[in-house]
């Protein structure tokens, strides 16, 4: 696993496997958010495969799938939803980790100025400088 910390309460990650599960569990995670959609991935890796896997690793298994016409400020309200329910660390995961990274992103305006969330997700390999007058844009409008 790729896990990148992206603060002490939220990590994100490429695609998981249903095994890793309890790895996560034994590591702190508590909750985990499948950020990527089924039609992406094969049957062994989908929501009920996944949610078997954390419900016996006892994670709380959150389905969010992010598209490009799902990655919106709606979704990303949804993410910090799921983020504030949880009882401990969250692990978000999609394809490469990118998505979870700008929904994280969405999900901070107002909190940190964008050049500081540009800066946060560069120092864990994550290139979100295209997205930066879009982060301004969310906060002023």
């Amino acid at each position: 696993m790729d896990i990148r910390q992206i603060t002490p309460t939220y990590a994100v990650s490429p695609q998981i496997d249903p095994e890793d599960l309890a790895a996560l569990a034994q590591a702190g995670f508590t909750t985990i958010i499948n950020n990527r959609p089924c039609s992406e991935i094969p049957p062994s890796h989908q929501v009920d495969a996944m949610q078997i896997a954390a419900d016996a690793a006892g994670l709380t298994f959150v389905v969010l799938p992010a598209t490009h016409a799902t990655l919106t400020p709606n979704l990303a309200a949804q993410q910090k939803q799921a983020c504030a329910k949880s009882d401990g660390p969250v692990l978000a995961y999609c394809a490469s980790g990118t998505r979870c990274t700008i929904i994280w992103a969405m999900m901070q305006v107002g909190v940190m100025s964008a050049d500081d969330i540009v800066q946060t997700a560069a120092d864990h390999g994550y290139d979100l400088r295209a997205m930066r007058d879009q982060l301004d844009a969310l906060k002023n409008g």
